[in-house]
């Protein structure tokens, strides 16, 4: 098992965001982008962010109002540096100055999205309708 695969907790080498498949979850290839609701989908997202972060970085944990984990996207040795406000979404790596405010920030870059990819998949993952975009 790799390091990728370990930090995932998974065998298949990626991290992901709770949607095997995207194209079965919705997503629209060919027919336009829709545009995304980033305020209501990071609302929903926060609500949820205890669990997503145990879902996204196994073996953290939490400390406060904080979510304290190694970071998946560098060889980190131990938990201290990588740190997520659960009640605001604010996350920062403080030994790279890697650093977002928000749970969209936080997706794309831990499975190296763009911030609308990431939005769009965690409102699939969240079961968050259509109805958070805007056409």
């Amino acid at each position: 098992m790799n390091v990728q695969q370990r930090r995932a907790g998974t065998t298949s080498g990626r991290l992901s965001l709770g949607i095997a498949n995207p194209k079965a979850a919705g997503a629209r290839r060919g027919t336009g982008r829709r545009s995304v609701d980033f305020s209501r989908i990071n609302a929903a997202a926060l609500v949820a962010l205890p669990a997503l972060c145990a879902r996204w970085l196994p073996g953290g944990k939490r400390v406060g109002r904080e979510y304290v984990a190694r970071n998946p996207t560098r060889p980190d040795r131990r938990p201290g540096s990588f740190k997520i406000n659960l009640a605001s979404g604010r996350w920062a790596d403080f030994a790279t100055g890697d650093k977002g405010g928000d749970a969209v920030s936080l997706a794309a870059y831990l499975f190296g999205l763009r911030q609308s990819e990431a939005a769009r998949r965690l409102a699939d993952a969240l079961g968050i309708s259509e109805g958070a975009t805007c056409v």
